[in-house]
């Protein structure tokens, strides 16, 4: 009896080792989704992300990163995350306001004036509130909410030194309702399409210009059909990146934890080198041949009031300052 115990103790202690080296062989691959172009700064911090991950997780957690929408619009792919496939998506407040509507004042005009206030409203227990329902309730977990690609300018083929200036004219920006009320209060006429559409857009007629942060505007090679750099600085760009919870709670809890934090480590990392870089690639731009138009910031915000009046969100915006200490 004694010896049988001993082999069934053993036998079991193998089944364990043998269960043990299966679990740690398991991969899990996941395929990063943006719109921004391969050469973009804010694409070489997700390679760096990869990197640390692939590093971390000693393989046995890969990111795979797809630019230029490879993966199909950030739409298409933010619903191919809610229903479990392994994908992530740079993605941001005015499209995550389709499922929590407040999330969406942090894509709202002048909410912050650079990304240190960015970073303040992130941190809040408005804002945690606010990733608690995307999880729960939509099944969205959102991996980091720091990553930044600088304060947004409108370029265009006419100077805009006030709202009034941009009557008439038709301008790129996102679908979300926040950015194009927005971009609507502050005088133009917003038309919504693919980023990678603008281009050709501006060559057909279709649209007059876009709104914009100069790393895109660079690497869109938009310097080549406009004009000015009408320097209004609406949006400081907050930028999230998202997964399906479903597939997040397939992932074990120690990569579920490299892949977070990794990714807030890239984040910070990305928006200094952001910072550093966008005066740069403007003077680049001005080399190019355009103009840059110191706007007037005070019209422009004040312009902007109707948009928070319109979707309600005023004493959101005051209760958010008070918890950061801007107002």
């Amino acid at each position: 009896m004694k010896k049988t115990k001993i082999i069934l103790i053993a036998a079991l202690a193998v089944t364990a080792l043998l269960a043990g080296c299966k679990k740690k062989e398991e991969k899990y691959i996941l395929k990063m989704s943006t719109q921004l172009a391969p050469d973009s700064i804010m694409v070489q911090g997700f390679n760096l992300w990869a990197e640390a991950v692939k590093e971390k997780t000693e393989g046995a957690l890969t990111i795979e990163v797809y630019p230029s929408a490879q993966l199909g619009s950030d739409e298409d792919v933010i619903e191919q995350a809610i229903q479990g496939a392994n994908v992530a998506v740079l993605t941001d407040g005015g499209r995550m306001a389709n499922y929590v509507k407040d999330i969406g004042i942090i894509g709202m005009p002048y909410i912050a004036d650079n990304y240190a206030e960015l970073r303040k409203i992130t941190e809040t227990s408005v804002f945690d509130g606010w990733i608690n329902q995307l999880a729960s309730q939509d099944g969205i977990r959102m991996l980091s909410a720091n990553w930044y690609d600088g304060p947004r300018h409108f370029l265009t083929n006419v100077q805009v030194n006030v709202p009034a200036d941009l009557k008439g004219q038709r301008i790129r920006t996102p679908g979300a309702p926040v950015w194009a009320k927005s971009v609507a209060a502050m005088g133009a006429t917003p038309i919504a399409m693919g980023w990678n559409d603008s281009y050709n857009a501006i060559q057909s007629k279709a649209i007059d210009g876009v709104e914009a942060q100069n790393t895109a505007s660079y690497s869109l090679h938009l310097y080549e059909l406009l004009k000015y750099i009408d320097k209004t600085g609406h949006f400081q760009l907050a930028n999230f990146i998202i997964v399906g919870e479903k597939w997040f709670t397939t992932l074990p809890e120690h990569l579920q934890k490299i892949l977070v934090d990794e990714c807030k480590a890239a984040a910070y990392e990305n928006a200094a080198q952001i910072e550093k870089t966008a005066d740069e690639l403007e003077k680049d731009m001005v080399v190019k041949g355009m103009t840059v138009i110191n706007s007037d910031r005070s019209a422009f915000k004040a312009a902007a009031e109707a948009a928070y009046t319109e979707l309600g969100f005023i004493q959101l915006r005051d209760q958010i300052w008070r918890e950061i200490g801007k107002r």
